[in-house]
């Protein structure tokens, strides 16, 4: 055990010299709310509360109640106003910069020079959508690209663009992020010409609120569980750069530590797939939530991020079935990003730079939201308390802190110090013998499941299959207890103790009475009577898979071919 001590004493030190970056607090924040709603309010005060904005940095506007504004609607009734409280305030004051230009010359513009604000948070019932304007004519328009000559937007998007409102920018189409990609969360900063803006919205006001809830819950404890990346496999050479981000997305995760699962076929984690323990979610490309993520309930553990990169993933954050943010939401994210018009692939987030400036830098959800924009002036919304820092203490630090309180959720640290040792390369024997060395591996779930997969990873299906068994009687996460059960019955039936993988299929079926592909645990049951001999039972529950999904259908015939 003296390398595997040397080892972890290494990995101290390294996760210890990580850049942790200093929390924000409220001062830095200003919240807007829509003042002909009284939910809007209610959520702006409780956010202001429980992060301790001043309350000279609240502001109420009369907006429009539904997602949509028009361009006039945005300028006059938001930001106009905002910016003239602002600046009563004495929170902001603009002034002449002189700006180079290309040609060696400068130009002299109004610009905000001086904020005592990093953050904007707009309440639920602050209006995401600017419609667009086809009214609005633009001279520089023409030298745009055909598909960018649209001036709609997104409000969070626009709204970021705020340091430079006094001086004429084009509407139509995207403005370049000076920051994007950057390592310095500082220099995000509205002097710099970026207002980090994000909204506390979903399908109800008791989910806008609980964002914040879950933000808070998970600074103090720890955002921990399971990474899982749908990535499409195969794609267009278009269309290789999405696969790519979401790909260099789940490498971050899993060097740092994340238990991450990555699926490389083109259909999303169907239905019957069960995602437990969800922290960090990220897919691609279908309309509407759908498959595992479309189901009622989705185990998002406290401070979970989830995106699932679609045109119009954020068109509609009200709903709980249409699109993906409001959905995601409703199920029990805290914090995510969504298009409300068409971006183009090039103008939705890199996941790859959000995923680093998250973890491993430990930027706020919206320092790393918005290093991980290329575009202002665009299509993204950011939804979740953008002070919300899940990875603002050291690993090392917040493992202390867990073991001192005897939080259970100490076994996740564990299992990330694991995956961070696998990923440097240390031998899976190393990990072995770190987890079979600690007293919480045995009570714990999630450290007897890795376990077993480490047995597995070594070629021991046996120690495997006892580890497996030990974690089942421990789970109690229902998605953990599907997937460990499916797994132990194949590595049952592999092993040739079908009276056992008989007898776990059939539990099974009692425990989880609603497991949406009941007809594979049928299939399961019908190969294993087929292999004991088990001709009643055969037959019974394939009469039941045939009520489920028809009976099977009979090969063609070989007769003439007609010709």
């Amino acid at each position: 055990m003296k390398r595997l001590s040397i080892c972890v004493a290494g990995l101290v030190t390294v996760l210890g010299n990580m850049p942790w970056a200093a929390r924000a607090g409220g001062e830095e924040v200003v919240v807007v709310y829509n003042a002909a709603m009284p939910e809007s309010q209610a959520v702006a005060a409780y956010y202001a509360r429980r992060r301790g904005v001043p309350a000279r940095q609240v502001f109420g506007f009369k907006l429009s109640t539904g997602g949509d504004m028009s361009r006039a609607e945005y300028r006059e009734a938001l930001l106009t106003p905002l910016v003239r409280e602002l600046t009563q305030a004495g929170l902001a004051r603009f002034g002449p910069v002189r700006v180079p230009e290309t040609n060696g010359q400068e130009r002299t513009e109004r610009r905000l020079v001086e904020a005592r604000f990093r953050y904007a948070v707009l309440c639920y019932g602050v209006p995401w959508r600017i419609k667009p304007d086809a009214g609005l004519y633009e001279p520089d328009t023409e030298t745009l690209r055909p598909e960018l000559r649209r001036n709609e937007a997104a409000v969070d998007s626009e709204l970021a663009c705020l340091a430079v409102c006094e001086r004429p920018y084009t509407l139509a189409g995207p403005l370049s992020n000076p920051f994007y990609g950057t390592t310095n969360a500082a220099a995000l900063h509205p002097t710099n010409g970026v207002l980090m803006v994000a909204r506390l919205d979903g399908p109800t006001p008791a989910v806008a609120r609980r964002l914040v809830d879950s933000a808070l819950e998970a600074e103090h404890d720890g955002m921990w569980g399971r990474a899982y990346f749908d990535l499409r496999g195969t794609v267009d050479a278009g269309l290789q750069s999405g696969e790519d981000q979401l790909r260099a997305a789940a490498e971050i995760c899993r060097h740092l530590g994340l238990e991450t699962v990555v699926d490389t076929n083109e259909a999303v984690f169907p239905a019957g797939f069960p995602m437990s323990q969800i922290a960090f979610y990220a897919g691609w490309y279908r309309e509407h939530a759908t498959g595992a993520l479309g189901l009622p309930k989705v185990e998002f553990m406290p401070g979970a991020f989830a995106y699932h990169l679609h045109s119009f993933s954020a068109a509609n954050l009200r709903s709980t079935a249409e699109n993906w943010v409001g959905p995601l939401l409703d199920r029990g994210v805290t914090i995510t990003l969504g298009s409300v018009y068409e971006p183009y692939l090039g103008g939705t987030p890199d996941l790859s730079v959000f995923a680093g400036r998250l973890i491993f830098f430990g930027f706020s959800f919206g320092e790393a939201a918005y290093a991980g924009l290329s575009t202002l002036s665009w299509q993204t919304t950011v939804v979740g308390d953008p002070l919300y820092r899940p990875f603002g203490s050291s690993p090392s630090k917040l493992h202390d802190q867990l073991e001192r309180r005897g939080s259970p959720l100490v076994a996740w640290s564990h299992l990330r110090l694991v995956n961070l040792n696998l990923a440097r390369g240390v031998p899976v024997a190393e990990m072995v013998g770190y987890l079979e060395s600690k007293d919480i591996t045995r009570t714990s779930a999630v450290l007897m499941e890795k376990l077993g997969d480490l047995y597995q990873a070594q070629g021991k299906p046996s120690s495997a299959v006892y580890a497996h068994q030990r974690a089942l009687e421990l789970a109690r996460s229902a998605p953990q207890r599907m997937r460990l059960s499916l797994g132990l019955t194949d590595k049952l039936a592999a092993l040739d103790r079908g009276e056992e993988a008989w007898a776990l299929a059939q539990k099974f079926l009692k425990d989880f009475p609603d497991y949406p592909d009941k007809p594979a645990v049928y299939r399961r049951l019908i190969a294993l009577a087929e292999k004991l001999g088990k001709a009643d039972e055969r037959e019974r529950y394939q009469r039941e898979l045939n009520a489920l999904v028809g009976p099977p259908t009979a090969p063609p015939s070989a007769g003439k071919s007609g010709k």
